[in-house]
């Protein structure tokens, strides 16, 4: 399984299709090719950003129902714990993130999912911590 990341979702579903260079575009294709296998994964804080500041109430309805589509595992105790874990040992070898990041991390990492995404950060992450990234050939 591979957990989408907003930056992915926001190409697929905000952004026109003619507006996408051409490394968009195969993230795009990528991410249609996961959808087909079933091997999307959204979690709830993805969902969030992916849905935040869409000013068209119609807009944000047709992308909501897109999204309901996929299910999103239970976020509890551990997932967060593990995130605060994954936080410090990169704090320490002086690599900071956002709190949702290593919280997808953690949710990911105790799933055995793949993360997809076009946010470098996690780069840094993976070099630190147990993390298994996507990559698109």
């Amino acid at each position: 399984m591979v957990l989408i990341d907003t930056p992915i979702w926001s190409l697929a579903l905000r952004r026109r299709a003619p507006d996408l260079n051409s490394s968009e575009q195969k993230l795009v294709a990528a991410l249609r090719e996961l959808i087909r296998e079933g091997r999307a994964q959204i979690a709830g804080p993805i969902r969030q950003e992916t849905l935040s500041g869409i000013r068209e109430p119609e807009q944000f309805r047709r992308l909501r129902d897109r999204l309901r589509a996929f299910d999103e595992p239970d976020i509890g105790a551990q997932d967060y714990e593990e995130a605060a874990h994954m936080n410090n040992q990169c704090r320490s070898r002086g690599v900071t993130g956002s709190p949702v990041d290593f919280l997808l991390c953690a949710v990911a990492q105790r799933r055995a999912w793949q993360i997809f995404t076009a946010d470098r950060d996690f780069e840094n992450y993976a070099k630190i911590i147990p993390l298994q990234l996507y990559r698109i050939s």
